[in-house]
């Protein structure tokens, strides 16, 4: 394969898309490593300026344009901030297969790496550990500050991050098919998930509920167990395509796909991109992300139809960075939760600032991850709300680890369980 620069020549990230940017600055307030650091190299527009010096000027990637590229929580919020234009998703997201093709990791680094996708892509293997998590919520092990797990910052956070979790809810089925109430608006596949069906079955139960009595027929088929998300966001390229392919498959006599995980729906809509040279499956790959939606896009481009009944909370919501920079989806979840009669909805300050999970980032990197999870609880526990609301399974569990190390542990619901309440009339949580 021929080379360019210290990047291969399979899709490294282009100059046209490098020469965008015109290092203005506009985007280091809104991203969380150059906010937390002020290194010029953890910012944005450093590392773009490492992209062009890796495609011109480098033989091979150096270790400390790894470390820069690795501390990017990839949460996009540099793509809403920038008046420029710059994609810098497209360049991230070329640059990290690249360094995974072209740059040796420690060997510690690589068996994490593939630890962590061996099990978290895998909800039959989710499903096996967790009676292991019972066993540990039974016996307090979460709440032990003993120092022991001190020395082994990634799996201490590992355990913060677990959440309780029922032996019910984990192994719990839904119908592959579930049909509408009343007149068939459209047939939607839904995503199950691999982290989200064991431990947020809830959420699915709750979307699946919702868009039946909005007159969608469901097709939620089991077979489907990842979408690729947290293995494309990684730079893991070839097994995130075959997921993808098989999505692709999945969903292809469907309507819409709707999606209730953020990171999950970005993936998804970015298909036809990251297939665009496939000429197998290009096209394919096209005609299905024009089909994903986010949940509150899909409930929100048609009136609705079930009466809603009032939920008086006041609620925080939390945008989460896959949906409100990576998709722009912002408005649409707040249209969802001002049609709950009762209920309000405030914002926390620093919206635009990851919370710190962003797929596996907060393994990967425990240090940053924890800093920005207190700093996101420190702004939600401000609003003074009775309840956060955000729609991606990562920062559900990143914000609900650091509000009880607050000692002021808030629900965190899903938007669409906050819907499902209002329309089934069971009103406060």
């Amino acid at each position: 394969m021929a080379e360019t620069g210290a990047f291969d020549a399979h899709r490294p990230p282009g100059q046209d898309l490098i020469d965008v940017c015109v290092h203005c600055g506009f985007c280091l307030p809104t991203c969380p490593t150059y906010v937390l650091g002020n290194e010029e190299m953890d910012s944005p527009r450093g590392r773009i300026v490492l992209m062009n010096v890796a495609l011109n000027e480098a033989d091979e990637l150096s270790d400390s344009m790894v470390t820069h590229w690795d501390r990017c929580l990839g949460c996009m919020a540099c793509v809403t901030a920038c008046p420029s234009g710059v994609q810098y998703d497209k360049l991230i997201e070329a640059t990290r297969p690249q360094v995974e093709r072209n740059h040796r990791r420690p060997l510690a680094e690589r068996a994490f790496r593939r630890g962590v996708f061996e099990a978290f892509t895998h909800p039959g293997r989710m499903r096996a550990l967790v009676p292991l998590a019972v066993a540990a919520q039974r016996l307090g092990l979460k709440e032990r500050t003993d120092g022991r797990l001190e020395r082994f910052p990634k799996l201490r956070v590992l355990r913060d991050l677990t959440p309780d979790v029922r032996l019910d809810a984990s192994v719990a089925r839904l119908p592959e098919v579930t049909r509408a109430r009343g007149e068939r608006r459209a047939r939607v596949g839904m995503l199950l998930g691999c982290v989200q069906r064991v431990f947020f079955h809830d959420v699915n139960a709750a979307t699946v509920r919702v868009l039946a009595a909005e007159r969608f027929e469901v097709f939620a088929p089991r077979r489907v167990r990842c979408c690729g998300a947290l293995m494309l966001h990684s730079g893991e390229e070839p097994g995130a395509l075959e997921l993808a392919k098989k999505m692709i498959e999945a969903f292809e006599d469907c309507d819409y796909v709707a999606v209730n995980a953020a990171g999950c729906g970005s993936s998804m809509k970015d298909y036809g991109h990251v297939l665009a040279d496939d000429d197998q499956w290009a096209e394919r790959a096209e005609r299905f992300s024009d089909k994903v939606r986010d949940v509150s896009e899909l409930l929100t481009e048609s009136d609705p139809v079930a009466t809603r009944h009032p939920v008086p909370l006041k609620v925080a919501y939390h945008d989460a960075c896959h949906l409100a920079h990576a998709q722009g989806v912002r408005s649409q979840p707040r249209k969802l939760l001002g049609g709950i009669p009762e209920l309000e909805v405030v914002e926390p300050a620093e919206w635009e600032i990851c919370c710190g999970s962003a797929g596996i980032y907060n393994l990967l990197h425990p240090e940053a991850g924890s800093e920005l999870g207190r700093r996101k609880a420190e702004n939600l526990l401000a609003t003074d709300a009775d309840v956060i609301a955000a729609g991606n399974p990562g920062c559900t569990l990143q914000i609900a680890a650091y509000l009880r190390e607050k000692g002021r542990p808030l629900p965190v619901y899903h938007p669409i369980e906050l819907v499902d309440r209002s329309i089934s009339g069971a009103g406060r949580p």
